[in-house]
């Protein structure tokens, strides 16, 4: 059996870990001078708890080598045949250099480990998708080529409160285009090769989900199709209207403490990969 790692940046919810036996090699979030691994020291609640209270900007960081490898030899454990690796975009985060240099350090099991070029549900997607052929006894091999094949066609666009979280984190990209004039509005992000641009911005909150919800049915009814927010006023309207208009099972997935780092709450995105 080959089984599938990954990073807590995905947002996979928890009851789609558990069904497709993913394992999470999770960052770790800083609050001033505390630290916490991530859902496993701190929960997504008690992280938007924190946020939202005014605990101060947290920060986040990439696993350690160490704690990839650690994965990697309990799945070998395990008897795994094989293991394929996705992680969080090369240009956000230095995870997916961790998982490289964990898989050199591993004796005797194959390793093969791909750049997303995504984050949260763009990334969660891709590792659903790895996980059902790699369930269906495909080699890692076919497994890898399947995956290698959807990274160019993942679509992700999130609609935030403010780029005030993007811009201290550090992560602004191209986005920073959006941040001149930002007087009430709602900047408009997605990912292009692996890095954060500018997408658009609106003035009013239902401008902001009738974008999303326009992305979402425009690739419609094909593919795999997730809603993701964090702390999003109105969050599960917005799931029930995509899923009615566009008839496709929509998974709606909650932004963790990884993501919700840098985009704060209030967030309503859709990530999309083709079949």
């Amino acid at each position: 059996m080959i089984r599938i790692v990954t990073d807590s940046s995905c947002d996979i919810p928890a009851e789609l870990i558990a069904r497709h036996e993913i394992t999470i090699v999770p960052l770790t979030i800083r609050f001033g001078d505390e630290e916490f691994v991530d859902s496993v020291e701190l929960s997504t609640d008690q992280f938007w708890d924190r946020l939202t209270a005014g605990a101060g900007l947290p920060e986040t960081a990439a696993p350690s080598a160490g704690a990839f490898l650690d994965a990697y030899q309990k799945l070998a454990s395990e008897g795994a045949d094989g293991i394929f690796v996705i992680t969080i975009s090369s240009d956000l985060s230095a995870t997916h250099q961790a998982a490289v240099i964990a898989a050199e350090k591993l004796d005797g099991l194959p390793v093969k480990i791909l750049d997303s070029r995504s984050v949260s549900m763009g990334l969660g997607l891709q590792v659903i998708a790895a996980a059902e052929h790699a369930a269906s006894g495909a080699s890692l091999d076919d497994v890898s080529e399947a995956a290698i094949g959807r990274v160019d066609g993942v679509t992700l666009f999130a609609a935030l409160d403010t780029l005030e979280f993007l811009k201290r984190g550090g992560r602004i990209g191209g986005a920073s285009a959006l941040v001149a004039g930002l007087l009430d509005i709602k900047p408009i992000i997605t990912l292009r090769d692996g890095t954060i641009d500018a997408a658009g911005r609106v003035r009013t909150r239902s401008k902001a989900v009738e974008r999303i919800v326009s992305e979402c049915l425009s690739r419609a009814p094909s593919g795999r199709l997730s809603v993701f927010g964090g702390r999003t006023p109105g969050f599960e309207a917005v799931v029930d209207r995509i899923t009615a208009e566009s008839g496709m099972a929509v998974t709606a997935a909650e932004l963790g403490a990884v993501v919700g780092t840098h985009s704060g709450p209030g967030v309503l995105g859709m990530a999309h990969i083709p079949d």
